[in-house]
This record gives C-alpha cells, structure tokens and sequence, in this order.
C-alpha cells in the first residue's frame, strides 16, 4: 500500500514539472526576434492587412430556376417581340399590269424583270397605273381598257441586263461575217401591294354562270 502511494506522488510531481501552465501569452514562431543580414536601412517590414473583394452575385437556387421555367409569362417578358402583321391580301390576289407596251403578271410579295425604267434607282418606291384585270379566288376586275383606280406599288431592287444573245451576220461569197453579242438592260422591282380596286364592277363566278344559263 505504502508502495502504490509512493508511485502515485512521483507522477504527479512529473505532470506537474512537463504540464506547467503559464498565464503569458504564448510567442508564434513567426514573431520571434530574429536577425537578418540586413542593414537598418534596408530593413524588411511585413504586414498583412485584410482585403475585401466586391462579392458576385450568387446565381439563383434551383427552387429559383425551377419556378422561373414553370413561370411561362416571366420567360417570355425577356425575349418578347411584337408580334408579325399578317398581310391583308385577298387569297390568291393578282394583277395584269402594262408596262413599256408588255404586259405582266404580278403578285404581292413576289418580283419579276421588266424593262428599263430610266431614271430610277434602287430602293425607289413607284406605283403601276395601267391595271389591265385584278383577279382573286372569288371574284375578278376587268378593266375597259384599264380598272379604274387601281394601282401596284413596287420597289426597285436593282438595275440589271439580260443574258447575252449573240447576233451573227453573214454575207455568202463575200467574205463576210460579223459576230456580235448584246445585253439588253432591265429593272427588276418588288411587288409590295395592289390596292385601289375594291369600288371597280366586278365579276364573280355566280355571275358567269347565271350568263350561261341566260345563253342556253
């Protein structure tokens, strides 16, 4: 018994001698005082401030996202455009028109070459007055000669020449011939409308028919 109480008071006296506590402040290694072979003037000095960096926006939860793509109206705010203005164009409208002594059919929408219109340059606007028939899927204008009031607006796209046709001349027993290759030039334009024809008389197929049955 002695001898277990004997043993019992050397290790505490030992913890007490390697487990000393001390009330100063412990010394970091980093601030120990030590000399560097540099001179007074070239004394390094070391400080360390914090820096706050500008935080970024954090990007949205997925409970967020979720209910931004089951949100269809807050979708199509963002990339909403004003809706296409169909055009008001009678169903399979059409025009004769008379340009230059040649006649032509014309469509909304659609282009096609003419002659030469000279004067004009591209991108000008100009209205086709002669309307020789303004026909649509129910109904159709004749003009006597021409539909009263009737015009088609255009646009000039571009001024242009014709695929080259070659003329050859010959003389038999003459030594003569002669090989010569023209262009002829022409303007090609955009129909954008055909208006003005809405007052005129017009024809409709109910009318045809009540004429054959008048004629047998």
């Amino acid at each position: 018994m002695a001898s277990a109480a004997a043993s019992l008071s050397t290790i505490c006296t030992s913890l007490a001698t390697h487990c000393s506590i001390s009330h100063h402040n412990p010394k970091t290694p980093f601030l120990h005082s030590t000399s560097f072979p540099f001179s007074r003037t070239h004394s390094l000095s070391l400080s360390f401030q914090p820096t706050l960096s500008p935080r970024l926006p954090l990007p949205p939860k997925s409970s967020d996202t979720a209910e931004a793509l089951s949100d269809p109206q807050s979708a199509t705010q963002l990339v909403q455009s004003p809706p296409l203005q169909p055009p008001s164009w009678e169903p399979g409208l059409f025009a004769v028109v008379m340009v230059g002594g040649r006649q032509y059919i014309v469509h909304p929408g659609r282009w096609i070459t003419i002659q030469r219109l000279k004067g004009a340059k591209a991108n000008d606007k100009i209205a086709l007055h002669r309307v020789l028939l303004v026909g649509t899927d129910t109904s159709c204008y004749i003009g006597r000669p021409v539909v009263t009031n009737a015009v088609v607006y255009a646009t000039v796209e571009e001024q242009g020449l014709d695929d080259k046709v070659i003329v050859f001349k010959y003389k038999k027993k003459k030594k003569y011939r002669r090989t010569i290759g023209h262009r002829q030039p022409n303007t090609r334009i955009r129909i954008n409308s055909i208006m003005g024809y809405q007052n005129y008389p017009k024809v409709t197929m109910d009318d045809i028919k009540d004429e054959e049955d008048k004629d047998s």
